[in-house]
């Protein structure tokens, strides 16, 4: 079949064209002469030579740029972080970067407003403002550092007692004065990493409620300086060596139960050289430090040579030492909700009434400063007297 069809083709090689081929194409050319005729035709012959070019050129974006990112939506955790969490410097990337000024300014305007809703429908704002009402300062306490009552150290300003006898425990202490009704004290701590909560805290709780600061917060001082010119006396939290570590770290200088008197001296140096202003320091964790008596000992004696309080979270009770001592009846917020948490404070609150005194430690959770500034407001009215945590602390021997 193939080769006939040659055949054919080569016989048919050299003649004339057929006179039918050309009146088809006289035929053709009278019908573009027709307007809309001429108009389809043109839109087709567009359309043709655009395949065409496709097909001979390939892709005109060929040479241009690309990527390709597989987007994935981050995790959303569905609760408040624990207070390990807050510690651990591997998880600091959930806290807000620090070194703004205008984080720190109580005037500022850092970032507008983020306003956190809680679960029982208050809320706690950040950036510039604060959703529920600000208190007014409440005697502003001395800037310090205080004269007399600092040695230079080797990364920071050290507290020493001064030469005529004064202390960084008393000094730096929110004075107060006893009405003769049963006292209630709490701690608020974690301070310093989250600048929203941290400004909500200091800003929104009453100046007898005692605040409590993270070492490794950048902008330390200024946080620090921000609360005792709300008249809120500070601590400093120590990082201690935990059940677990080091897969349970509550980070860098943690006093460890092996380290001995030396490292435990050398750590502090640190740790105390952070900031100035503080009356005490507290514990983060520390459970098997707490087994240690050569440790536990060597620190409880550079704080009362230095003439720093030392208040515990209820785990370290019956260890004396330090320049003044104090232990927390209760922790408020092991469990975070504002039930819980009034719950605790309640307990807290009777305790008081029982005893006389009562002290409570919390986490800066939003709901726990949210349901602190609402307990604390009523407690005169219930027949108690709010007092900073120095003034549960005791002289040991006294």
């Amino acid at each position: 079949m193939f080769a006939k069809r040659q055949s054919a083709l080569a016989a048919a090689a050299g003649l004339p064209p057929e006179e039918r081929a050309r009146l088809s194409l006289d035929v053709v050319v009278a019908a573009l002469k027709k307007p809309p005729v001429a108009v389809g035709a043109a839109g087709a012959f567009l359309l043709a030579a655009g395949v065409l070019f496709v097909a001979v050129m390939g892709d005109p974006r060929a040479g241009a740029p690309s990527a390709r990112v597989a987007l994935q939506r981050p995790a959303v955790a569905d609760v408040a972080p624990t207070g390990a969490d807050a510690f651990a410097m591997s998880g600091l990337d959930l806290y807000q970067d620090l070194g703004d000024p205008a984080l720190l300014d109580p005037n500022g305007a850092a970032g507008g407003e983020a306003l956190i809703t809680l679960p029982d429908g208050a809320s706690v704002a950040g950036g510039s403002a604060i959703a529920a009402p600000v208190r007014a300062p409440s005697n502003p306490l001395p800037k310090a550092p205080i004269a007399g009552l600092f040695s230079p150290g080797p990364n920071g300003p050290l507290p020493r007692i001064a030469p005529d006898g004064r202390v960084p425990a008393q000094a730096y202490a929110r004075p107060f004065r006893s009405n003769g009704k049963p006292m209630v004290s709490l701690v608020v701590g974690g301070l310093g990493l989250n600048a929203v909560t941290t400004r909500a805290a200091i800003e929104r709780l009453p100046a007898e409620v005692t605040l409590s600061f993270v070492p490794y917060a950048e902008g330390l001082q200024a946080w620090i300086d921000m609360a005792r010119a709300q008249g809120h006396e500070v601590m400093i939290e120590l990082p201690m060596e935990p059940t677990g570590y080091p897969d349970n770290d509550p980070g860098p200088y943690t006093l460890l139960s092996s380290g001995g008197a030396d490292d435990v001296e050398a750590k502090l140096d640190w740790l105390l050289g952070r900031a100035t202003g503080y009356f005490g320091v507290t514990n983060y964790l520390g459970d098997r430090f707490a087994t240690s008596d050569e440790g536990m000992g060597a620190m409880l004696a550079v704080l009362r040579q230095r003439g720093v309080a030392f208040l515990d979270d209820g785990s370290m009770r019956r260890k004396p030492g330090a320049f003044a001592r104090a232990s927390a009846d209760r922790i408020i917020d092991e469990s975070q909700s504002p039930a819980a948490i009034m719950g605790q404070l309640n307990a807290l609150e009777a305790a008081a009434k029982t005893r006389g005194a009562a002290l409570g430690t919390g986490f800066s959770y939003p709901v726990t400063v949210e349901a602190a500034a609402r307990w604390t407001a009523g407690l005169e009215a219930r027949g108690l007297q709010l007092a900073p945590a120095s003034a549960m602390t005791r002289r040991p021997g006294r």
